[in-house]
């Protein structure tokens, strides 16, 4: 699903060059469940925002399901990330300012699904992640585990191929992070490829393969 050819990153710092990614090679195939550990700093979120094409490579290839996504348009890299790619992120990136209900629908808005067919899918996703006594709340007045549920329902109501979860569980306590992790890993079970980015080793080796990275490049790669 996901291959990589000699990928290259490099950001600049005054008048040093930082290599985040250092000729990256890795393939991840359909229906995987792969944990991306290592320090701050090691790349491995860098590694997770090309993946999502949120990021570009300075050099090398990028081929997702096949297609070569290397060199695509900003317009062309939102199509494909809107029906392919699911994020789930360390901070959730709610909307302030809209209920649980209306953060889930706007990926649907933005597809331009019509409004029943919304109304009945993001109901089901409300159900699904036990949100539906909470559909008419905002980011602020929900817990820390029911905002990542929402973030979850909102990356997963396109049915993507893969998700992208940076630091998922970073600002839950343990307990509610495990919470959150189950319902990662039960997407997973549906065929969902997942991809976890992780400086936790304990959450990293719940991952039925274990990619470990230091100074920009894979030091470990195990099943």
């Amino acid at each position: 699903m996901i291959q990589f050819s000699a990928i290259t990153r490099i950001f600049h710092m005054g008048d040093q060059e930082i290599h985040a990614l250092d000729h990256i090679d890795l393939e991840i195939s359909s229906g995987e469940y792969v944990s991306i550990m290592g320090p701050s700093g090691s790349g491995k979120s860098t590694l997770l925002n090309i993946m999502g094409l949120l990021d570009k490579p300075d050099s090398g290839r990028y081929q997702l399901d096949g297609r070569d996504v290397t060199d695509l348009t900003e317009t062309e890299q939102a199509q494909v990330r809107r029906e392919k790619i699911g994020f789930v992120f360390q901070s959730f990136h709610l909307v302030p300012r809209l209920t649980a209900a209306e953060n889930i629908e706007l990926p649907l808005i933005l597809t331009g699904i019509s409004p029943a067919e919304r109304k009945a899918q993001v109901e089901e996703a409300l159900h699904a992640f036990d949100l539906s006594e909470r559909a008419q709340h905002r980011p602020a007045e929900l817990s820390g585990g029911q905002r990542q549920r929402v973030a979850i329902a909102r990356a997963t109501i396109l049915r993507p191929t893969a998700l992208l979860a940076d630091e998922p569980t970073g600002n839950l306590d343990h307990r509610i992070g495990s919470e959150v992790m189950a319902l990662l890993e039960d997407l997973h079970h549906a065929g969902t490829t997942l991809i976890v980015v992780t400086h936790d080793r304990e959450l990293g080796s719940r991952a039925h393969r274990r990619i470990a990275m230091r100074d920009g490049q894979i030091v470990a790669d195990e099943q």
